[in-house]
């Protein structure tokens, strides 16, 4: 398990060792005494377990205990156990933890079976999981709202205009204006109205006028475009028509492609489909990378995830293509993803009705990070987001303006473009902010100087930090996916808690740390140095029933790792009913809980019992005094109190 934290110096060894206190190695005759140190996790749990008494909460810490000293073969059996015996009743982190167990041990096949059950408990569909995943993105949308300011394109007509890209000084642009044939089918592959690309402003040609660029439109659709900086490359979406000619594909329609052409001498020539084109899919939408080393575009092609994929391919010093290949995820799901554009901040732009949004194509953001994305795919909110069809969105980051396309019912024709100005930047990176105590399980007294560390899904350290003299640390990790925080300190068994991914919200996540070595003397209660679990009696009964048979045969544990202790068992009532029968009640469930211990081959001579009703309440909670039933409950309690 690659870059796993182990902690070999935790629950090494788990025994239960009496030391007597020696002045300066004087043998006799000083004064002795006995101190017993109980390590639950390992001596006491393990042994319960062998002889068949078995909880979810038992094997959940025998397990961790190993997991964390690394004793994985150990682990893996208890994990096991404890997902085929409780699995519907564990968290994730079991689930992650006994994959990641499994793969250590060399166990590939079962390993990615669990790891899979772990990453699909909520939802098998990417489309359910990103929903569940972001059940705030309502939140997220309001968050990246307001950051525009829009207006309509001033040479937008009443039919169709759309898919805008940056030009020489202007822009270049989609429409059906000069033949009139409303855009209805656009945003399938089967478009049935006659596009062409336009120009505006980019020239002295098309200053304040648009003009068509009629020696790269043909008798078909040409459709959206990108431009090299220097304006002598063009790439664009056109249907399969090339030297006069349309080819269908079985279904008989004319798919997509896109192709590039060359200015040069003075006109545009050299007009080729790309290689990766093909008659039964479609291929369109292109945009360049800000250093025109890749071409992003759609497609439907072998392969896709979902109705159309973004897809990216090399463009070679030489001009030819490398190898298509699927963004994948985060960005593209079963559903479609669109018109693709790169900012030269290497924000990948795109549509998609995949991701949780407003209605219809919603305008998406993801960082390109080291040839990679990160995990964060952000709605750009409102203005430029509707409950219609938003796409084709452009933007130059030097002056942070752009323009975008919508069928909003606002605008002049069937598509319209919008100019804007953001006013402020999308925020990918997605901090939540982590506070909280780190404290002692018993005493409840504050660590000083414990280590607080984020770990994420890999197993991979983020971060850390230490405890202060009030036993507080602040953390931050990132909440675009899922993380572990773990606090552990010398002497004490780690403890983590899971964080899934989620809106940024500030958490506090206090720990309270179980002692890898708890020591104990006479007067100590091993209830409490065992942590054990309410031992339950039924109402007005006095028989050990199956639940707290496990609690007891953790004492019966320690008792049998050390023949000379010696154990009062003490039981106690609240206030409420007759003084005299909680009285009886106790003294008759002090017996039960010391008969039974003698029935598990615990001399009498060890034990004692005695019921002492309600006369010691560790609260307020008296005859006449209205309290809640918490409050009562801490009163109706076991002791184990060793006498020697």
């Amino acid at each position: 398990m690659a870059n796993k934290i182990l902690f070999t110096s935790l629950l090494t060894v788990f025994i239960l060792t009496m030391t007597f206190a020696q002045e300066r190695g004087v043998l006799k005759g000083n004064k002795k005494y006995s101190e017993y140190s109980f390590s639950p996790a390992i001596d006491i749990y393990k042994k319960v377990l062998d002889k068949g008494y078995v909880s979810s909460d038992l094997l959940q810490k025998l397990g961790n205990s190993y997991y964390f000293n690394a004793n994985f073969e150990e682990a893996g059996k208890v994990y096991k156990q404890l997902i085929e015996k409780y699995g519907s009743e564990v968290g994730p982190e079991y689930y992650f933890r006994y994959g990641q167990t499994l793969k250590t041990l060399g166990d590939y096949k079962n390993s990615d079976s669990i790891l899979t059950r772990f990453a699909d408990m909520t939802s098998n569909d990417l489309r359910s999981k990103i929903l569940k995943t972001t059940k705030d993105y309502m939140e997220e949308i309001a968050r990246n709202s307001g950051r525009y300011d829009i207006d309509l394109f001033e040479y937008n007509s009443k039919y169709s205009d759309f898919a805008p890209a940056f030009y020489k000084e202007g822009l270049i642009f989609s429409s059906d204006r000069d033949t009139g044939n409303l855009a209805k089918y656009r945003h399938t592959w089967n478009s049935r109205d006659f596009l062409d690309i336009y120009k505006v402003n980019a020239d002295s040609s098309s200053s304040n006028t648009v003009v068509k660029m009629n020696m790269i439109n043909s008798r078909l659709h040409e459709s959206t475009s990108v431009a090299t900086k220097d304006g002598n490359t063009i790439y664009f979406t056109r249907n399969n028509f090339i030297d006069g000619k349309s080819t269908k594909d079985d279904e008989g329609i004319v798919r997509l492609k896109v192709f590039r052409i060359i200015w040069k001498d003075g006109q545009w020539s050299n007009l080729e489909e790309l290689p990766f084109n093909g008659d039964g899919y479609s291929v369109a939408h292109p945009a360049l990378s800000p250093d025109e080393k890749t071409l992003y575009f759609a497609s439907d092609m072998p392969g896709s995830l979902g109705e159309s994929d973004i897809y990216k391919v090399t463009i070679n010093e030489d001009g030819t293509f490398g190898t298509p290949e699927n963004l994948g995820l985060p960005i593209n799901t079963e559903a479609r993803e669109t018109f693709p554009f790169v900012s030269s901040e290497n924000i990948l732009y795109f549509s998609s009705d995949g991701h949780p949004g407003l209605g219809g194509l919603d305008i998406f953001g993801i960082k390109i990070k080291n040839g990679g994305f990160t995990r964060s795919v952000l709605n750009v909110g409102e203005p430029v987001n509707s409950k219609w069809d938003d796409f084709s969105y452009i933007i130059n980051e030097d002056n942070k303006r752009g323009y975008f396309a919508s069928n909003r019912a606002e605008g002049m024709g069937a598509d319209d473009i919008y100019g804007f100005l953001e006013t402020r930047p999308l925020i990918f990176e997605c901090l939540q902010p982590i506070t909280g105590t780190v404290r002692d399980k018993i005493s409840n007294e504050v660590l000083v100087g414990a280590t607080v560390k984020v770990i994420n899904e890999d197993n991979e350290e983020i971060l850390s930090a230490i405890t202060d003299n009030r036993g507080n640390y602040t953390l931050s990790c990132d909440c675009n996916q899922g993380n572990f925080v773990r606090a552990q300190t010398q002497g004490y068994m780690p403890a983590e808690e899971y964080l899934p991914i989620s809106n940024g919200k500030a958490t506090i996540i206090d720990f309270y740390l179980e002692r890898e070595i708890i020591k104990a003397g006479f007067g100590d209660d091993l209830a409490k140095l065992l942590q054990l679990s309410t031992i339950y009696f039924d109402f007005g009964k006095y028989d050990i029933r199956r639940d707290a048979e496990i609690e007891i045969q953790k004492v019966i544990a320690a008792m049998e790792k050390y023949p000379s202790l010696k154990i009062k068992a003490n039981s106690h009532t609240d206030s409420r009913g007759p003084d005299s029968f909680n009285l009886w009640l106790s003294q008759k469930r002090a017996e039960s809980t010391v008969n039974y211990m003698i029935s598990q081959g615990i001399s009498s001579e060890r034990l004692e019992g005695e019921g002492y009703g309600e006369t010691r309440l560790v609260n307020e909670c008296d005859d006449g005094v209205k309290c809640s039933g918490e409050k009562h409950q801490l009163n109706r309690r076991s002791e184990f109190i060793i006498l020697e």
